[in-house]
């Protein structure tokens, strides 16, 4: 915390994050403003490394929903290079959703412990399917296609790129002459050899020529363009995914712990249920070394059932969402502010930190979230419509556009997405959300280094260099509050204009 001069309680204005929310009213995040502290930093002495769950920290506090038209590999990718995670939906099969978090988890890497290899016999149409498949093509090629049997040769994109029949055996293209290193080489030996040699990927063999690890050029060059990025211990990028409280969903749960998965979000939309803790006590006792995030929730109650069943981590949010009309169709909810500060409050004290799900369109929402506690925001509609979501780009009106839709409406649901929703088997579907479209936002290479500039200026203007000061400062009652009115929001917003531009999220 910065050494800022302490005021006596006469000059101390607003009131505790325990004072605010002790109203019997719900808040949102616009329903207040965090007052300002003091300023001895700049923007870019602040850090925003934060907590996941209780094992993982993350260099930036956001993170991706797990929906389908939001979340997948490309998505993924992006918010581990950048610091955060995204969640891979669960609207697919168990091989599909395996499917994509190993794209994430190969797409990084120090040493390749099991590489996609090929044979002698293999043609290039067989690599041309690999590289459709997983994205790269630079395959090496043992004997028989299998890590039993002696490297023989690597087959690149130089190797293959003017050859026009793709029946050609990889036998005849194939580099034979290669640069290799023996077990045991320390990763900044094997990137040193890759810097010199000028080559693009360096195997790792044993005493009998066997392939027993894979070093890629590319992954120095990532390491050197993404510092931040989130990675596990074996240097491969982090990756989430959603499960529902199902059967089915145990075996999906060993297939991604197969893949490296490394954490798992049980995704309900009211996540105290009997189903949702024996699946959490399950997971935790079959899988210990990966951390389950319960959820949702959106109060004190509902926070200790699954953080006594074994939560790693708990998400929070019953309504909020863009395109979620719970609230509205259920009478069932709460206000996400308040849901946030309350869930947060009582987590804290069990060492587990809580996501902001839902609620949040622009930087000042994220920073209302973790003033008040929450470690994590998670998003749907600021992700939705960039490049790396799902889908394809339309043009309406001459505004490019991508489909949004929320895992409760009729279209998700009639894909799988009432998994979440304990109505799988019921014949009559009740929509709990709306399908929609979202301008197109460019890319999230580029958002996510604008909404974390944006934070760093939020946590300047509170006086806090980081997320657990501030979160200390909360717990103390030295972060002030202060409720506004319905004529204070629209004053503290645009106003008494002819016309104006707003500010654009796109990434250019």
């Amino acid at each position: 915390m910065s050494n800022q001069p302490q005021p006596g309680s006469e000059l101390l204005d607003g009131v505790s994050g325990q004072e605010l929310f002790s109203v019997n009213m719900g808040l949102t995040y616009r329903d207040f403003l965090v007052l300002p502290g003091y300023i001895d930093f700049n923007p870019s002495d602040v850090e925003l490394e934060t907590k996941l769950s209780k094992n993982i920290s993350l260099k930036r506090p956001l993170m991706s929903s797990p929906m389908d038209t939001v979340t997948e590999s490309e998505m993924a990718i992006a918010q581990a290079l950048m610091g955060g995670i995204g969640i891979i939906h669960y609207n697919n099969s168990i091989d599909e959703q395996v499917d994509l978090v190993r794209k994430v988890k190969r797409y990084e890497n120090g040493f390749i412990k099991d590489p996609i290899l090929l044979s002698p016999e293999h043609t290039l149409a067989d690599l041309d399917a690999v590289k459709e498949k997983y994205g790269f093509s630079g395959i090496p090629v043992t004997e028989d296609g299998t890590a039993s049997t002696k490297l023989v040769g690597i087959v690149t994109n130089r190797d293959v790129d003017f050859e026009r029949d793709r029946g050609i055996k990889l036998g005849k293209v194939m580099t034979t002459e290669l640069i290799t290193a023996s077990v045991g080489i320390s990763l900044q030996e094997a990137n040193n050899i890759l810097r010199t040699s000028k080559k693009g990927k360096l195997p790792i063999v044993d005493k009998q020529g066997k392939l027993v690890a894979l070093i890629c050029r590319s992954d120095l060059k990532k390491n050197k363009e993404f510092p931040q990025s989130s990675k596990d211990d074996q240097k491969r990028l982090r990756v989430g995914a959603a499960l529902s409280t199902l059967p089915e969903s145990r075996d999906r749960m060993a297939a991604l712990a197969g893949v490296g998965v490394d954490a798992i979000i049980i995704d309900s939309a009211q996540g105290n249920s009997s189903y949702q803790m024996e699946m959490i006590h399950w997971i935790k006792s079959n899988f210990p070394n990966i951390d389950v995030i319960g959820g949702n929730v959106v109060t004190k109650a509902q926070a200790a059932n699954l953080i006594a069943a074994g939560a790693d981590g708990l998400r929070i949010g019953m309504g909020p969402g863009s395109i979620c009309i719970t609230q509205d169709t259920m009478a069932v909810g709460r206000a996400q502010a308040t849901a946030v500060f309350k869930t947060a409050e009582y987590a804290q004290s069990h060492g587990v930190p809580v996501i902001a799900d839902g609620g949040i369109s622009n930087i000042g929402d994220i920073a209302n979230a973790l003033a008040i506690g929450a470690s994590m925001c998670m998003m749907g509609s600021m992700f939705a419509g960039t490049k790396e979501a799902p889908g394809e780009y339309f043009y309406e009106n001459g505004i490019r556009l991508k489909k949004y839709r929320g895992m409760a409406s009729l279209e998700a649901m009639s894909k799988g997405g009432d998994k979440r929703y304990f109505s799988e088997s019921q014949k009559i579907k009740v929509a709990q959300g709306v399908s929609g479209y979202v301008v197109d936002k460019g890319s999230v290479l580029n958002l996510i280094p604008y909404l974390v500039q944006g934070l760093r200026q939020s946590f300047q203007d509170m006086g806090f260099r980081n997320i657990p000061d501030l979160h200390k400062a909360l717990r103390e009652g030295k972060l002030r509050f202060e409720r506004r009115t319905e004529s204070a929001q629209a004053q503290g917003s645009v106003h008494g204009l002819y016309s104006y531009t707003k500010p654009s999220m796109r990434a250019e």
